[in-house]
C-alpha cells in the first residue's frame, strides 16, 4: 500500500526524527511512504493549493503565525478524510482537536512504538475511505469521493465531472475514467456516465438526478439501467 505523509513543523529534527519512523513503519509493515516535509503551516498551505491527495498528516501544534490547529482547520475546509495526527509539547492543546477530527495527540519528543502504533490505527481508518479517485485538474491534485460525483461528461478529449458543488474538467477518455470507478456508475450514453445512487427517476430516453438534471439514455438501454439500479440498491 502506498501511503502519501506530509510533516508540518518548525523544528527540522523534529522532521528528521518523525520522517525515521515513518520510513521504519513503512518497511517493517509493507507500505510504501511517500513523505513531504514543510517547516511551516503556510508552506504547507502553499503545496497544498497544487495537491490535495495526502492521506496521513503530522502537524505540530504550536507554529509561528498560523498553528497546527488552524492549519488543520484550513484543511478540513477541502479534505473530510485525511486522519490527523498532531505533535505537541503542551496537552493543555488536546481539547482543541475535536473540531477536526484529529486522530491522535503525540507529546514531543515523539516515541516511535507509539507512532507507529497510531499510524496501524490510521491505516484502519483509511482502508475503511468509501471508493474514490485521484484527478488532476487546473494544477492540483486532487481526491475525489465517489460519493460527491453527479456524472461525467465527455467532451472530445476531456471529460467533465459533475458533483454538486463544482465541475472539474480533466483531460481524459470517458472510457477509460469508467474503468477507475466502482459498478455505483453507468453508462447512459456515449457521453454520459451517471452515478447510480443520485438517480431519481428513469424513463425510456432520459434519467434524471438530484437537483432535476436530466441526460440522455441510448435506445435500448432501459431494462439495462433498471437492473443496474436494483442491484445497486
Amino acid at each position: 500500500m502506498v501511503y502519501r505523509f506530509a510533516i508540518c513543523d518548525d523544528e527540522r529534527k523534529q522532521i528528521e526524527d518523525v520522517e525515521a519512523i515513518l520510513l521504519q513503519w513503512g518497511r517493517q509493515r509493507g507500505h510504501v511512504c511517500q513523505i513531504s516535509a514543510f517547516p511551516s503551516g503556510e508552506a504547507f498551505l502553499f503545496a497544498y493549493g497544487e495537491d490535495r491527495a495526502y492521506d496521513i498528516l503530522l502537524l505540530d501544534v504550536k507554529m509561528k503565525d498560523l498553528s497546527g490547529i488552524d492549519l488543520a482547520r484550513r484543511i478540513r475546509q477541502e479534505d473530510d478524510r485525511a486522519e490527523i495526527i498532531f505533535l505537541t509539547s503542551y496537552f493543555e492543546f488536546a481539547g482543541e482537536g475535536y473540531d477536526v477530527d484529529a486522530l491522535h495527540y503525540l507529546l514531543k519528543p515523539v516515541s516511535g512504538e507509539k507512532l507507529m502504533q497510531v499510524l496501524d490505527k490510521a491505516a484502519e481508518r483509511l482502508a475503511e475511505q468509501p471508493p474514490h479517485v485521484v484527478i488532476a485538474c487546473e494544477g492540483s491534485t486532487i481526491k475525489l469521493y465517489e460519493s460527491r460525483i453527479l456524472y461525467v461528461e465527455a467532451f472530445l478529449h476531456y471529460i467533465s465531472i459533475h458533483t454538486a458543488e463544482r465541475e472539474y474538467r480533466i483531460k481524459e477518455n470517458i472510457s477509460s475514467f469508467e474503468e477507475k470507478l466502482s459498478n455505483a456508475f453507468f453508462r447512459t450514453h456515449r457521453s454520459y456516465l451517471v452515478s447510480l445512487r443520485h438517480i431519481t427517476r428513469i424513463s425510456r430516453t432520459s434519467v434524471t438526478l438530484e437537483g432535476e438534471i436530466e441526460l440522455p439514455l441510448a435506445r435500448g438501454k432501459y431494462d439495462e439501467i433498471n437492473r443496474a439500479y436494483i442491484l445497486y440498491m
